[in-house]
């Protein structure tokens, strides 16, 4: 009896530190506009002042963004949900000018010996920004 008690008491007390059943490549997401080259869809900084970075701590809905981004590709790239298409979509065109047309893929990098190679899981039609999408 005590030793059951002990047992279930155990994980509360003492938590796994294992908070993801797997740990694999994240998709990311690349854009193109208007047949022109591939770049990352919400590029991260690679600098960031101090002032920046305190203030990040408590407000950064661009960071936030971009997390929901890589859990829509990775729902994507593992189901093909509509919803996750539909908003990867609506949050790639956010970012562009009315008239233009573009594309959106999903990226993975794998090492292969020395190499880091680009694998598409997925590749979007090419899309008009209109009006007024929401």
């Amino acid at each position: 009896m005590i030793a059951k008690t002990i047992s279930l008491l155990l994980p509360a007390l003492l938590p796994s530190w294992r908070f993801f059943k797997t740990v694999a490549a994240s998709p990311r997401v690349e854009l193109r506009v208007d047949a022109g080259d591939w770049q990352e869809a919400r590029p991260i900084p690679e600098r960031v002042g101090l002032a920046r970075m305190a203030r990040r701590l408590v407000w950064n809905p661009r960071r936030n963004e971009q997390l929901y981004m890589v859990s829509l590709s990775e729902r994507l790239a593992e189901d093909g949900r509509d919803h996750a298409r539909a908003e990867l979509e609506r949050l790639v065109r956010a970012g562009l000018t009315e008239g233009e047309r573009f594309q959106f893929r999903l990226v993975f990098l794998q090492r292969e010996g020395t190499q880091i190679v680009k694998f598409i899981d997925y590749e979007s039609p090419v899309l008009p920004v209109a009006e007024h999408v929401s």
